[in-house]
Order: C-alpha cells, then sequence, then structure tokens
C-alpha cells in the first residue's frame, strides 16, 4: 500500500441504518487472532521465500475446508527494478455464487520483502513479518470464511487475498497493489456489486479514519459502513476523511469499475511512532480486540439487512 496525500476533513452529517438484527452471527476475535499468528509463523511471506510457499498451502488449506469453491488466479510479475520476473497467485474462495447481490472482500497476503522503513538501517533489506500489514486482513477473512460456511450468508460473498501487494517502491504508486491489478484486468469471476479491502486492521491502537479515494469510489458504502460502526459502538471508526492511499481498492476501480472501499489504520501503531515496513511489525503489536471490531462490522453489514 502507497500512500500519496495527507489531508483531513470531517464528514458533517451520515445517514442513520436500520438496527442490525439478532440473527448476525457472532465474531470469533480470539479465533481471528489465531490465524494472524499461524501466518505469522511461517515467517516472512515474501514472493520467493520458504514462508511464502508454505502459507499459501496453508491458506488454500484452510479456505477449501469452508468456502463453496476455492481457486487460484497465477499471474506473473517482472519487477523492472530488480529485473526478475515473480510466480504469484491470487486465491480466490466463493460462497453462494448463484445469488443476485455479490460483495467482495479482499485483502494482501504477501509481506514486504524490505523494511524499507526501519529505523536501523541495516535492517532495512530485511523482509518483514507483517503481522499488521499483510497478516491482519487475512485473519479476519479467515474467520469470515468459517462463518459464511456456519451460516450460509444472505447475499453471495466472494473473499480473494490478494498477491503481490507490498512488493511497491517508494515514489513509484503504481508498482503496488499488483494483485487486485492482475484480478481487475483479467476478472476471473461475474463482476460483483461492491467491494471492501481490509489492511493493516490488527494494529493495537486502532483508529480508521475514511480513506479519501474510497469515499469517491463509493460513498453509499462508506456511509453505511461507518453509520453502523457507530451503532454498534465499534470506536475505532472515525467519522473523518483523511489520506488518499493507492491500495488494492484502487486498480478494482480503475479497471474493472468495481466501486471498492478500504478499510486502512495508516497510523502504525500512532503519529508518533511507525512500525509500518518495519521488523516491529509482529503479533504482539497488533490485537484480537481490533480484529474484533472490524470483523464485528463486516458480520453485521452481511447478515443485518432486509430479507
Amino acid at each position: 500500500m502507497r500512500i500519496q496525500i495527507k489531508t483531513i476533513l470531517t464528514i458533517s452529517t451520515i445517514s442513520v441504518l436500520s438496527s442490525c438484527n439478532n440473527a448476525v452471527p457472532n465474531f470469533d476475535k480470539g479465533n481471528a487472532f489465531r490465524y494472524l499468528v499461524e501466518q505469522c509463523e511461517f515467517g516472512p511471506r515474501n514472493p520467493g521465500s520458504n514462508g511464502y510457499k508454505q502459507c499459501l498451502v496453508y491458506l488454500q488449506k484452510t479456505l477449501s475446508e469452508f468456502a463453496d469453491t476455492v481457486f487460484l488466479q497465477p499471474f506473473v510479475l517482472d519487477d523492472l527494478v530488480d529485473e526478475k520476473s515473480y510466480d504469484l497467485t491470487n486465491i480466490i474462495a466463493r460462497f453462494k455464487v448463484d445469488e443476485p447481490e455479490q460483495l467482495l472482500i479482499g485483502a494482501h497476503w504477501d509481506t514486504r520483502p524490505w523494511a524499507d522503513q526501519d529505523p536501523d538501517p541495516e535492517k532495512r533489506n530485511d523482509p518483514i513479518i507483517g503481522a499488521n500489514d499483510g497478516a491482519s486482513g487475512v485473519a479476519v477473512i479467515l474467520e469470515l470464511a468459517r462463518i459464511l460456511n456456519a451460516s450460509p450468508p444472505p447475499i453471495g460473498i466472494t473473499l480473494v487475498l490478494f498477491d503481490g501487494e507490498d512488493m511497491g517502491r517508494s515514489g513509484i504508486p503504481k508498482s503496488y497493489a499488483q494483485g487486485s491489478l492482475a484480478f481487475a484486468k483479467d476478472l476471473p469471476i461475474e463482476k460483483p456489486d461492491e467491494a471492501i479491502i481490509l489492511d493493516m486492521i490488527g494494529d493495537a491502537e486502532l483508529h480508521i479514519p475514511i480513506e479519501r479515494i474510497s469515499y469517491r469510489q463509493n460513498r453509499q458504502l462508506v456511509k453505511k459502513l461507518w453509520t453502523m460502526a457507530e451503532e454498534l459502538s465499534l470506536d475505532a471508526f472515525e467519522s473523518r476523511i483523511v489520506y488518499t492511499l493507492y491500495d488494492d481498492h484502487v486498480p478494482l476501480w480503475t479497471e474493472a469499475r468495481i466501486p471498492a472501499i478500504d478499510i486502512i489504520d495508516f497510523n502504525y501503531p500512532n503519529s508518533y511512532a511507525n512500525y509500518w515496513h518495519t521488523t516491529q511489525d509482529l503479533p504482539e503489536n497488533c490485537s484480537a480486540e481490533s480484529l474484533g471490531q472490524v470483523g464485528t462490522l463486516l458480520v453485521h453489514y452481511i447478515y443485518g439487512r432486509e430479507k
């Protein structure tokens, strides 16, 4: 994910949604955190590494236990900087593919090959563990897959684990988000109605304002979700527009016109310190409570709707 501009704007009004119904399943934050830790136990999951290969098997196996359909979307990334080619893989899991309404929920599963923001210059070429920037969004998706299997949703859901999001280079925004770009350029499914991207949502000091491009691409969905978060007392969600970020939601819209938004906390852990793209992106700096806030919002959005 690449940050482009830092600006702040407040939203004055957000429409009120109807109350969520009682049939919404519980999101198990502890189980989600277990999925986060299990990914990190493979070590760095940057393309070409042993951890990457092992985690690919793990993710495919885990999703296959829950989803109606699981398949892979391989693609090749030619890195013009190091003059190498990488064989990458998006992982796609589907539930209730015949429903007329279809929602995509995605996150990137790869981790950054270089800790280029690390305060120690000697570590800046080391790959990162990516507990927050990588494992956190995937952890929520894996727990969602378990829930969708146990309680069939009222709409169709496609879960996508994008590869190659974090191989981008500083100053080149479009070198990021390669998995969603490949997905959007060659859609392996019928175009969904909307998409929600999860990125860096495990921070123990979670604050999720509204990302500016998300508000432009799907203002209605942003308003629904942040209003629902307020109704559910999910205090990590903040009704203010801040950063413009180049993340997996951007290619989904520019290449395939899927109205996608990004749920992300870029300040990790806060505005005074930074674990992003460093060797400190570790499970001990993440929180089950944070995963629970995001997961709870998503299950209420999926299940708490008029039939």
